[in-house]
């Protein structure tokens, strides 16, 4: 199965420039507002493009301006690189979009590959504008296109036969498939009768679910008994799925419990035991796209339950490549660094992107477990520390503190940010709301400490403390 190598993502929210090589596993971790989801949209515009839904897509995120790094770029750029059997290097998909108007343009667009011999790259796809050039395989060369040509699609979604492996990776980016957190709500899809037809996943939104597990029953056993053994496995009295008629050509679905002689209707699950069934039914499909988008897999789900997910999603990524974005400590605990993706802030506020298994943590591992290292802030940008200090104390203290902790820590040093104050610091209720600001303002600090002992406040544990005693 060809895969895809590297991606690139530039002015697109927080990613401003992002380059990245792609693993068949990667969770995506870091604080709100780090670009986790961003990074999960900008790859499903990215397969938009390429299977000619660009513009509804852009649409639906509220067009080209409202996805540009703010007053930092002045257009978006999604890039894409697949392997190819050697000697040739892999394919590379680049793509350029800039406002126009209340609308966009494609400002270049390009689909290359370097080959062996060559000093110049072979061009697959080659526009500008209104300038479309597209390799043709009978004329042997580029071409302008003699046929309409939708000028807010791409050429890659429009262009007629190209060879194998352009084609292929055509293919490979216009199904990718991004699942978001399954609405479990009264009226959801996922709860309501579904009609009976062939189903090879459960949905988006679960509206497969049911008819999916019931062909998976009837045509592929083994895998159908692969999600029970599944869910006896964290659920003991689970017996198995029945699926009963409801109307002409409509299911639904029962659940059996060992411990109650009538069976439970899917509508009265648990959005937890809800979610995990069809997480566990996605995983075990046999049809997943060739890359596969979940963000925050995790909500409603009992910490048990992580352990089991965190190796189906490994099983699985032999069959597609999964991208997950989280904000669980507790999964993380199941996962290698090879799995992890940390994303955090650099000091413009943009996002940056390191592997986990890069930054150096043996000797932290030795003794701890991933989500406790990242807990303590191993993981990621150094903690922030902003101090609340008397002005006239500032010069004195701030470099006798930051010495010290160089001397004693042993890891990344944290930032320190002083605040200095002319005369006393404030008095309880204005100073609650100093720190309350510094928490929550632009640049957050992860610690709020006003140098006379009046008053610290801890996040991990949402305690303020007035010398020594809670408060």
């Amino acid at each position: 199965m060809q895969k895809i190598a590297r991606i690139g993502i530039a002015g697109f929210r927080r990613l401003q420039s992002i380059d990245l090589a792609v693993r068949p596993f990667m969770t995506l971790i870091g604080a709100n507002g780090a670009g986790k989801t961003s990074l999960l949209d900008a790859l499903s515009l990215l397969s938009a493009s390429a299977s000619g839904n660009l513009n509804s897509a852009l649409s639906q995120f509220g067009g080209i301006s409202s996805l540009l790094t703010r007053g930092k770029s002045d257009s978006l750029s999604l890039a894409a690189d697949m392997g190819v059997p050697e000697p040739h290097s892999p394919l590379h998909y680049e793509l350029r979009l800039s406002p126009r108007g209340t609308g966009y343009s494609i400002a270049n667009e390009s689909l290359s590959q370097m080959r062996s011999g060559y000093y110049t790259p072979f061009l697959h796809i080659n526009s500008s504008e209104s300038d479309i050039r597209y390799y043709d395989v009978e004329q042997n060369s580029l071409v302008r296109p003699t046929w309409e040509h939708n000028p807010m699609e791409t050429s890659l979604a429009q262009v007629p036969r190209m060879f194998r492996e352009p084609e292929e990776l055509r293919r490979l980016l216009a199904t990718a498939t991004q699942y978001h957190n399954l609405q479990v709500g009264p009226r959801a899809p996922v709860k309501l009768p579904q009609p009976m037809k062939p189903a090879t996943l459960p949905g988006s939104e679960g509206e497969d679910l049911v008819p999916f597990l019931y062909y998976l029953r009837e045509s592929d056993r083994d895998r159908y008994e692969s999600i029970t053994d599944s869910l006896h496995s964290v659920f003991p009295d689970f017996v198995d799925l029945q699926f009963p008629p409801v109307a002409a050509g409509m299911l639904t679905m029962t659940w059996q419990d060992a411990k109650f002689k009538d069976p439970i209707a899917i509508s009265e699950l648990s959005e937890g035991t809800l979610r995990f069934l069809w997480l566990v039914s996605l995983l075990h499909s046999p049809n997943l796209s060739t890359v596969t988008l979940i963000d925050e897999p995790e909500v409603s789900l009992h910490p048990e339950l992580l352990s089991l997910l965190a190796d189906l999603m490994r099983e699985a990524s032999r069959r597609t490549q999964l991208i997950v974005a989280t904000h669980s400590d507790r999964f993380i605990r199941f996962l290698d660094p090879t799995e992890v993706i940390v994303m955090d802030l650099d000091e413009e506020g943009c996002a940056r992107v390191t592997w986990a298994d890069t930054m150096d943590l043996d000797r932290w591992l030795a003794d701890y477990s991933l989500d406790e290292v990242w807990r303590m802030g191993r993981l990621g940008a150094p903690v922030k520390i902003s101090i609340i200090v008397e002005g006239k104390t500032e010069k004195a203290f701030i470099p006798s503190l930051r010495k010290l902790l160089e001397t004693r820590l042993q890891g990344r040093m944290p930032k320190l940010d002083p605040h200095p104050y002319d005369g006393r610091i404030p008095k309880t209720d204005k100073l609650r709301r100093v720190v309350e600001n510094l928490l929550s303002g632009k640049n957050p600090a992860g610690h709020v400490i006003a140098f006379d002992g009046r008053l610290h406040w801890n996040p991990a544990t949402g305690i303020y403390r007035r010398g020594g005693r809670k408060e």
